[in-house]
């Protein structure tokens, strides 16, 4: 029988040897036994390619200020299985994720093993409802249309922008994933998107067409105004706001903030309380770790978890516009599955520096096989395969008037966070190597 917290988050790591098993069976079986835990708060549910782990946080930001109880769910975790299920913005207890691992155990342990993401979903639902909380935003980890998050029928479905990823499991084309993540979208519920597309978004449209499904476009029904000091205007559906700011680095921020923007306005039809507020505070607020996070200043040291080409686009025009003459030194660890060759062209480019390393992860693409493909384009650069020691490098590198970033996928940023959060309180992760 397991009764500790690190069995329980062993045996839940093992099941990843089943890998992505998209489908519903076995989250309907999970949730049945835990007696359809998701039924018992309001949801609002994302999907998309980019950006809906950003949306997903401020609108939980939002909420929160206004007094909710907030239960928020995403993947993967940088550092800690914790981070995943949130409570009002704070990753839950060891204890709440054992209680939650035990319960969903006591129930798969009846029949065919679940993959681990039907599990952790299980695990987010049944802790939700167990705090009562209000309301409950669910990000899909793939897909939509047989995400084990898609079990939910939420007051608002949102869509973030849409590009090539994961095109073995969901098609090779914009228009198919676009059809995978449009099946979120359920009879008459209202869905927001910042899908740009046209070819994706004549499949969400007509998806949502046939299910009655109001639709509201970034772009078209949502419009957004930047100023010249990183505010924005949103002119929505039915309100506006003027002077906007949001907590998050990059340009790319403000059309994921308008997104949820325009999910707020859908709820604040439905007769939601939330304040103007709420409204500005949530946004100034919100924090989102790992995506264009600055974890110190001297030298300029950020995380960043672009893992696609789009990602990727939006981090290099952040660091073109942004470092202030700081030469960059920047280490790049890259999952075997994503277009690594393209997003490689993209950054060598921009890096005074490189360093190549390895997520300790067997998706990685191995240290050697990424130098081999950078140098016809770079004659020097470094290869560090662990993570740590890379970052260690750079941070040294730079000195104190240089800039690092991490970048290539959630798995390094979540690897470099871990060892930089073991730097000694009080002192710059510069000034261990100064």
């Amino acid at each position: 029988m397991i009764t500790s917290l690190e069995e329980h988050l062993s045996a839940l790591y093992r099941l990843r040897q089943f890998g992505v098993k998209l489908g519903l069976d076995a989250i309907n079986r999970l949730v049945r036994g835990l007696g359809n835990p998701h039924e018992r708060f309001r949801s609002i549910h994302v999907a998309g390619t980019n950006g809906k782990g950003s949306i997903a946080a401020i609108l939980s930001s939002v909420l929160v200020r206004e007094g909710y109880k907030v239960g928020l769910y995403t993947s993967p975790h940088l550092v800690r299985f914790n981070e995943r299920i949130r409570i009002n913005g704070c990753p839950v207890s060891d204890d709440a994720v054992l209680a939650a691992a035990e319960a969903v155990q006591l129930v798969y342990a009846q029949g065919e093993l679940p993959t681990f993401f039907e599990c952790a979903t299980a695990m987010a639902m049944y802790h939700f409802a167990v705090e009562n909380v209000d309301w409950a935003i669910l990000e899909t980890g793939m897909g939509g249309r047989l995400d084990a998050t898609n079990v939910i029928r939420p007051e608002v479905s949102i869509i973030s922008n849409i590009s090539l990823d994961h095109q073995q499991y969901l098609g090779n084309t914009l228009a198919k994933i676009a059809a995978e993540k449009g099946g979120i979208i359920k009879d008459a519920v209202p869905v927001v998107t910042a899908v740009k597309s046209k070819s994706a978004f004549e499949v969400i449209q007509k998806i949502a067409s046939e299910k009655n499904a109001p639709i509201y476009r970034l772009g078209s029904d949502l419009r957004v105004r930047r100023d010249r000091k990183g505010c924005f205007s949103y002119f929505g559906i039915h309100w506006k706001w003027k002077k906007l700011k949001v907590g998050l680095c990059g340009e790319h921020q403000i059309d994921n903030a308008a997104a949820a923007l325009g999910a707020l306005e859908v709820l604040m039809r439905k007769g939601v309380g939330i304040s103007e507020k709420s409204i500005y505070q949530g946004l100034a607020e919100v924090k989102w770790p790992g995506r264009l996070e600055i974890v110190s200043e001297r030298p300029l040291v950020m995380l960043d978890g672009a893992h696609n080409r789009a990602g990727v686009k939006s981090l290099k025009q952040y660091l073109k516009n942004n470092l202030n003459g700081r030469r960059l030194t920047l280490v790049v660890g890259i999952m075997a599955d994503k277009s690594w060759h393209a997003m490689l062209r993209s950054l060598i480019p921009i890096a005074h520096r490189l360093i190549i390393t390895s997520p300790q992860s067997e998706r990685a693409v191995e240290p050697e096989t990424l130098a081999a493909f950078i140098r016809p384009f770079l004659k020097e650069f470094d290869v560090i395969p662990r993570v740590d020691q890379a970052v260690a490098a750079a941070i040294k590198h730079a000195g104190r008037k240089g800039a690092v970033c991490v970048a290539g996928s959630l798995y390094a940023a979540g690897e470099a966070k871990a060892y930089l959060e073991n730097t000694p309180e009080g002192v710059s992760p510069g000034e261990i190597f100064n």
